[in-house]
């Protein structure tokens, strides 16, 4: 999210952590030291953070992974809990080597591999190229525009993870497809921008890391209000698993 008061309404209404960025219009790209440094002086929950030095695809030049590699140590250095990113190479398969190398200076913070994911050629192979970077989630809508237009893959991926890492479905969740999202797929972690987000294809044919959109219109009464709902029917379907 790229407004403070969206972050503190999310904390209110029940979120067990936030993503930090700007720019969602064009699907995200790191937020600014001051904003890092502000919403963790606001937030008691943990804070991740998005690591893309710009927009368009995900294959990134010698000169923008370093900037990469200094916003990685600034996140750090801020108190930031987490770290969201990815790498392609050939804009079809997951850079192994680079993203794994991201994965080792962001330690201990968990890396979670955004929708880059979802612009890669194979997402079963994919997958596995993922777990090989030693990242801890994959933030993913199974290719399509919206988690809806993917549950069968999406299960299929948490299936075929093994517990190796999470798959975190995205894209369009909100409170009234969560839950259907939730018991076909049998993620443990669902990631939702509570109706703000405006889905929608990327002009190089990928996907926004997130379905970000201009999210910052929507009233923080109003955001507060969603962000509790969806954790509202997430306990309720948790506690119902456990009886």
């Amino acid at each position: 999210m790229e407004s403070m008061d969206h972050a503190v309404a999310a904390e209110r209404g029940g979120a067990d952590r936030v993503e930090l960025c700007t720019d969602l219009s064009s699907g995200g790209v790191t937020p600014s030291a001051e904003f890092m440094q502000a919403t963790r002086s606001h937030l008691r929950i943990p804070i991740h953070v998005l690591i893309r030095p710009r927009a368009g695809d995900f294959c990134y030049s010698d000169d923008e992974l370093e900037i990469m590699r200094n916003d990685i140590l600034a996140a750090k250095q801020f108190g930031m809990d987490g770290i969201v990113l990815g790498v392609l190479k050939g804009n079809t398969r997951v850079d192994i080597a680079g993203t794994k190398a991201l994965v080792e200076l962001s330690h201990p913070l968990p890396v979670t591999f955004h929708r880059a994911f979802d612009a890669s050629g194979n997402l079963e192979v994919s997958l596995e190229e993922v777990i090989q970077t030693g990242a801890s989630r994959i933030l993913t809508s199974a290719g399509q525009s919206r988690a809806t237009e993917g549950l069968s893959t999406l299960a299929r991926l948490v299936d075929a993870a093994k517990g190796r890492i999470l798959i975190m479905p995205c894209g369009g969740i909100n409170s009234d497809n969560v839950v259907q999202i939730f018991r076909t797929t049998l993620a443990r972690e669902i990631h939702s921008s509570a109706r703000t987000s405006n889905l929608g294809s990327m002009p190089n044919g990928g996907l926004p890391h997130n379905s970000g959109g201009t999210g910052a219109s929507l009233p923080s009464a109003v955001f507060e209000q969603e962000v509790g709902d969806l954790a509202s029917l997430l306990d309720g379907v948790a506690l119902m698993n456990d009886e």
